[in-house]
């Protein structure tokens, strides 16, 4: 039968029919076979029309990367998501050429996708970036130059690649020459962009020559293309244009073809074309053809300085700056920086390098007073040598970032004199310090510009500001003024009395970026005369010049910005020069001279201004801005609103507004000021420094440092070590002096320290020898009928306070001071009057000092902090949430986690798939191909190992390939894109290929990886399980730790072998069970809501009564019942024997009565009852209620017992967390009848839950009898406040929730124990 191919992919038969005429022997001989053909016709008929009928359901997304199946996409390898839209896995690339993406729509969160592109040996792979797209500075893509993380990382991408200039043909190209290229890209959980398309091709052109020459094939071996560029085109991708306009030849110059292919300008020319004369009006950019020594001189987070027209560059994020000293200038400074060896290690470390004889010295300085001032050791800080009006030849090092002590706002000296350190106070506005700002000197005014930075800010907050201060260094003041252009990694240099500032990293928070690339080419003029911020045009040169991370000295006119970061590490010299003064030869001309210069005209000549000049209307600048209170607001506090250029004053002690507003009491000079410790104390941004400060006090809920007050303790309090102390003379009870003492914020006294109990005698003492005897209320009451302790729950240990000689009685279940002179203390009811209280409360204290998170060696330590730490496995760093961005600038942490931690190496994970998520890690099967292996480090073409080094730790580029690891020849398969087919985790063989044939070893699930009910343990990649163990109580168990889920409410442990003995149930589950002790006239409720209950099959309750017992028990649902009773056992054992009284199942309720002649209760006092309660699980969780026992005792019970209970009801009162109800009555109707117009039962007004949440306080609005006219008398309400004590252990847990304290800890508080209100 001929088929055709249905749409779904089924193949189904065609049938050509046609009359036939049989005669009756045919049909009958023929019978049989044709009932068997009409039979197979009738199937596959139906088959079709089934078929027809009920085609497969259409998936109603296409979908992109898989196939539409009953529905629902299934995608191929390496793609996630409903239609498939985004990558996450492994992907392998041999095709000549093509393109590699995340997705047709924005990435998800948390993506990992590695690609890995295979030429030929050597050959030269090309990927062109035509759209990129991600966070900057979370989200990375990584390009290795060979077929593993281990190789040569060439570049690093992250935040928006776009070309600068529209037509402009600078969209990145990166190469690797290895014949392989890996690409890794990592997302955080936080903002997803629109991602990338990469096009990659294979031995072809650079950037297909730019359209300016053609690609040609080598002669050499490897048969490499290159281009051949057109006339007045240079470069390996023709993208350099030389001699433009021939150079203005002969009159302005010539072009040397012989060289680099440059213009050569006469003398009276300049400018890349030689178009500019000399000095020029007009300013340019020029980008020199410098031959580097090679790749290794890229770098970023260097430091230049110049000396004689050389400039020095130190490969590390070390500052050095030189010695102005007249007599050594010769030596150039180098302070602080990160070190290359242990675990991001940031050094305090002080160099000095002498220029003439290329030698270093290290210095080792003395910290001058005050002797306990602390020398930060810092990195992005900046460093400045200057000389001081008295001579002294100091260091000045400004911020910085320290993993110790956070960002740094201090400013520390160093001087080269005397070899000393000291860190000034300093005056005028209050800086916030930072990393990554820039600073500028100017000797001549003995000033430094600083701006930009990456800050803590208020509110636990973090990111880039745009202040810019000037620091005047003799008088160690602050000036403060904003820029409005925010970044950081920039540089700066001062010519002609400007500041010019360029590139940087401008990207501050995704959602409010509004385009701020992670790399910025601008260029930012700030001039000092005018104090007038510009943007100048950017560089016009033949490429984009965007980075970070760059170095930037001034030289003889010029500025030269070196190196930095724009994706790749960038070796390159970019050279700024400014229009000359001199080249002004009229005085309009002169004022005017444009942007980035400032000219001034005098006698008859322009010259350029300088911050030295004494500082006088200027001619040129625009008119000065009126000052609004807009400009003002934004400065808290009174130096920093005095101390900046914005013309601000300080009104009324408590706002900043313009200088030209109304105010009542105004400061205008920062001098006036007062005492700033709030200020000072808010700019500290961790514990560790906050400590430093006498004055400040760390808040660990809010994470933020203030100020401590002048007074700890106010008036009336006395300070006694970390606490306040007060003591008062009414007589009050115990209870009214509870509410006294938290009505002033307090407590009443646990005088828990033998400083606090020395105060309180000798105040009393002296009390006494004024005739005014007091004996106090302490906060020290009976817990239970044995146990005493204080009210902040510590226990009482009898040692500074003592009992009086027959004390505690049994009357009194709370403590007052009798007789101070022998620290005496005696019981009394709580209801008594004492005469007098003591009540206490915190002081002001210090917050104990956190761990810094830079100290913390692994993950678990790392992110187990209740600070915010984040670890980063891939450089073995624990770094602050704060400063993770500064602490991997240029993405050198490939991931992240704050929780969950992954394992440190590859042979920590345990199966292929979470082995491949790593992208430095490969599987290796072993042969028995069930999916068992070992995860190593690796590469596409095998495992790779570090040769073991002496002294120092190698690399990761030391790795080296090592197959005889996971050698094939004896069976082993090596896997680096896939995982192999079979994934079993060595419990089954597979059919079909992939399919786990029938899991053994008490495993079950698709790969058998996980242990069958009633058994542990991690079955992955061969693990073992084994049975759980819990002592009878439960059958199934939590399936990794082996935590059992007892199935008898009360009874608990990792094992079932304790009982719940908090909530009152008592016995031995090792022997026997736990058992609920019932109450007197009490009813028990029980519901089952929380995530472990629904395991709950059974409960059981016990009771000892002295008198005839009522008894009854009801349910929402069918439950079995027994009970027993016996003499003298112990609960929980078989101790006693227990005789069988009753035995019920499946029923609702049962209600009996046990009568003392029956049963003997006089003459056995032991007697005990035992009630068993079962078989309940499922119909008892939908409906929340699972059983309701009530025994009652129909006489008096011992008065102990009664005693104890009503000491657990008043326990209960005492632990109301609110002192007082406020009622607010509306009294402005007319009708006042609904005083007493109450129907049914009084409403609540407020209920307090009490602690732990299984009983509250009810509070009612009660009307007072009232008299014949029905109004209350007068001056009264008429109304009364009335409480009662209530269950609400049925009640859910949320219910009482303070929902605004979950809004501040990420980590869930844990939920209330459902059980029983005593």
């Amino acid at each position: 039968m001929p088929c055709k191919e249905s749409k779904s992919g089924v193949f189904f038969p065609h049938w050509n029919t046609t009359k036939r005429h049989d005669t009756m022997p045919q049909v009958t001989h023929n019978y049989l076979r044709g009932i068997n053909r009409y039979l197979v016709v009738y199937v596959l008929f139906y088959f079709v029309l089934f078929t027809h009928a009920s085609p497969a359901k259409s998936c109603d997304k296409n979908c992109l990367s898989g196939k539409c199946i009953n529905g629902s996409c299934v995608c191929d390898r390496g793609w996630v998501g409903d239609q498939c839209q985004h990558c996450q896995g492994r992907f392998k690339l041999t095709e000549p050429s093509g393109y590699l993406t995340d997705g047709p729509i924005n990435y998800k969160y948390k993506t990992k996708c590695t690609w890995l592109i295979e030429g030929y040996p050597n050959a030269v792979l090309r990927l062109r970036f035509n759209h990129f797209a991600t966070e900057c500075s979370w989200d990375h893509m990584y390009v290795y130059d060979g077929d593993s993380i281990y190789a040569p990382l060439v570049a690093v991408f992250s935040g928006l690649i776009v070309p600068e200039i529209r037509g402009n043909e600078t969209v990145p190209e990166v190469e690797t020459t290895s014949g392989y290229a890996l690409l890794h890209f990592f997302s955080d959980a936080a903002y997803n962009l629109t991602g990338f398309e990469i096009f990659y091709s294979i031995n072809s052109c650079p950037n297909n020559c730019s359209g300016h020459g053609k690609c040609t094939t080598g002669n050499s071996i490897a048969s490499r293309v290159y281009c051949e560029c057109d006339k007045y085109w240079k470069g390996e991708a023709c993208d350099i244009p030389y001699c433009r306009n021939n150079c203005g030849s002969p009159d302005h110059g010539y072009c040397d073809l012989t060289g680099e292919k440059l213009c050569v300008c006469n003398d009276s020319w300049q400018g890349p074309d030689c178009s500019l004369t000399v000095p020029s009006t007009e300013s340019f950019w020029v980008l020199p053809s410098v031959k580097p020594f090679g790749t290794s001189l890229a770098r970023a987070s260097h430091k230049a300085v110049v000396q004689e027209k050389v400039m020095w560059v130190w490969p590390h994020p070390e500052h050095t700056e030189l010695n102005p000293s007249s007599s050594t200038q010769d030596d150039i400074y180098m302070f602080g920086g990160k070190l290359e060896a242990g675990s991001g290690n940031v050094t305090d470390e002080l160099w000095v390098f002498n220029v003439p004889s290329r030698t270093w010295q290290r210095r080792s300085p003395v910290v001058g007073p005050p002797a306990q001032a602390q020398i930060y050791a810092v990195e992005g800080h900046s460093a400045h040598c200057a000389l001081l009006d008295s001579g002294e030849a100091i260091m000045v090092v400004i911020f910085g970032y320290s993993p110790i002590y956070s960002y740094v706002s201090n400013v520390q000296e160093y001087n080269l004199k005397s070899n000393t350190w000291l860190v000034p106070e300093t005056k005028g506005a209050v800086p916030q310090g930072g990393y990554g700002h820039s600073s500028t000197y100017d000797s001549a005014s003995g000033s430094v510009y600083v701006h930009g930075g990456y800050k803590a800010l208020p509110a636990n907050k973090y990111g880039l500001v745009d202040d810019l201060y000037r620091y005047e260094v003799n008088t160690r003041t602050f000036i403060l003024r904003e820029s409005g252009f925010p970044r950081y990694l920039h540089s700066a240099g001062l010519l002609s009395g400007t500041l010019l500032v360029f590139g940087g990293n401008t990207h501050n928070d995704t959602s409010l970026s509004n385009g701020a690339k992670c790399f910025s080419a601008d260029f930012l003029a700030y001039d000092i005369a005018c104090d007038e911020w510009k943007l100048l045009p950017k560089p016009d040169l033949h490429r984009d010049v965007n980075r970070f991370g760059h170095s930037a000295v001034v030289s003889n006119g010029s500025m030269y910005v070196f190196g930095g970061f724009s994706s790749v590490l960038l070796n390159d010299v970019l050279v700024y020069r400014p229009p000359m003064c001199q080249a002004f030869l009229t005085e309009e001309g002169c004022v005017k001279a444009g942007l980035g210069v400032r000219c001034i005209w005098n006698r008859g000549r322009c010259l350029p201004w300088e911050p030295s000049m004494k500082l006088l209307p200027l001619s040129g600048c625009y008119t000065a801005r009126i000052t609004v209170d807009e400009r003002c607001y934004r400065f808290s506090d009174c130096a920093s609103c005095t101390a900046n250029t914005n013309g601000c004053q300080w009104c009324d002690d408590k706002k900043c507004i313009s200088a030209s507003s109304n105010c009542t009491s105004n400061v205008r000079n920062f001098t006036l000021c007062p005492v700033r410790n709030e200020q000072v104390c808010s700019k500290l941004a961790n514990c560790k420094s906050c400590s430093l400060n006498p004055n400040c006090q760390w808040d660990q809920n809010q994470s933020e440092c203030h100020a401590l007050p002048a007074q700890q303790c106010s008036e009336g309090w006395s300070q006694v070590g970390e606490a306040c102390l007060r003591i008062n003379s009414s007589r009050e009870s115990y209870d009214n002096a509870q509410h006294y003492c938290k009505n002033l914020n307090g407590n009443i006294a646990s005088l828990t320290t033998t400083k606090q109990v020395d105060y309180v005698l000798e105040e009393l003492k002296k009390l006494q020898q004024q005739d005014k005897q007091l004996s106090p209320w302490v906060g020290l009451r009976k817990i239970n009928v044995s146990y005493w302790g204080w009210e902040d729950m510590t226990p009482f240990t009898n040692s500074s306070l003592r009992w009086l000689p027959g004390e505690p009685s049994d009357s009194g279940f709370c403590a007052y001071l009798e007789e101070p002179q022998v620290s005496g203390l005696r019981a009394n009811p709580c209801t008594a009057t004492a005469h007098g209280l003591i009540c206490e409360k915190a002081a002001g204290k210090r917050q104990t000092d956190t761990h810094p998170c830079s100290l913390h060696t692994n993950c678990a330590n790392c992110t187990s902090q209740a600070m915010e730490c984040m670890w980063c496995g891939s450089a073995q760093r624990c770094v602050d949430s704060t400063a993770y961005v500064i602490s991997f600038p240029y993405g050198q942490c490939l991931e992240w986690q704050t929780s969950d931690c992954l394992a440190q190496n590859c042979s920590g994970l345990r199966t292929c798939s979470q082995c491949l998520e790593q992208p430095e890690c490969g599987w290796c099967g072993d042969p028995s191909s069930t999916g068992r292996g070992l995860c190593m480090e690796g590469s596409y073409r095998g495992p790779m190992k570090r040769p073991a080094k002496q002294g120092q730790q190698s690399q990761s580029q030391d790795m080296s390939l090592e197959p005889g690891i996971c050698p094939k020849d004896k069976g082993y398969e090596w896997a680096f894109i896939h995982c192999p087919a079979c994934q079993c985790n060595g419990h089954s063989t597979c059919v079909n290929g992939s399919v786990c044939e029938q899991c053994r070893n008490l495993t079950t699930g698709p790969h058998c990886q996980t242990c069958m009910p009633g058994y542990h343990g991690d079955p992955t990649n061969g693990g073992k399980c084994q049975a759980c163990k819990c002592n009878g109580h439960a059958n199934v168990c939590q399936v990794l730790n082996g935590k059992c889920f007892c199935t008898t409410k009360g009874i608990k442990g990792d094992q079932c072998q304790l009982c719940d003995s908090e909530n009152r149930y008592l016995g031995n589950p090792l022997r026997g069970t736990c058992y609920y002790n019932l109450l007197i006239d009490y009813q028990f409720t029980f519901s089952l809501i929380q995530e472990d209950d629904h395991h709950y099959t059974a409960i059981n309750f016990m009771a000892s009564p002295e008198q005839n017992l009522d008894m009854s028990i009801n349910a929402s649902n069918n439950f079995n019942l027994n009970i027993t009773w016996s003499v003298g056992s112990t609960a929980g054992t078989i101790s006693g024997e227990e005789v069988p009284i009753v035995s019920k199942t499946n029923i609702k309720e049962y209600r009996d009565s046990f009568s003392c002649e029956k049963f003997t209760f006089r003459s056995n006092p032991n007697i005990t009852f035992y009630v068993y309660v079962s078989n309940f699980s499922c119909c008892f969780l939908s409906l929340l209620l699972v059983a309701a026992v009530v025994w009652k005792i129909k006489q008096t019970c011992w008065a102990s017992r009664r005693r104890e209970q009503l000491m657990r009801e008043r326990q209960q009162m005492a632990s109301r967390p609110f002192a007082s109800v406020a009622v607010a009555l509306d009294i402005r109707g007319e009708n006042t009848d609904f005083l007493f117009s109450f129907q049914g039962p009084p409403k609540p007004i407020a209920m307090e839950p009490c602690s732990g949440g299984k009983a509250a306080v009810l509070t009612v609005l009660m009307c007072l009898p009232s008299g014949p006219s029905g109004l209350p008398p007068p001056g009264q309400s008429g109304l009364i406040v009335a409480s009662a004590l209530i269950d609400v252990s049925q009640q859910k847990p949320t219910d009482f929730k303070d929902k605004s304290q979950a809004l501040k800890n990420r980590k869930a508080l844990p939920p209330a124990h459902q059980g029983t209100c005593v």
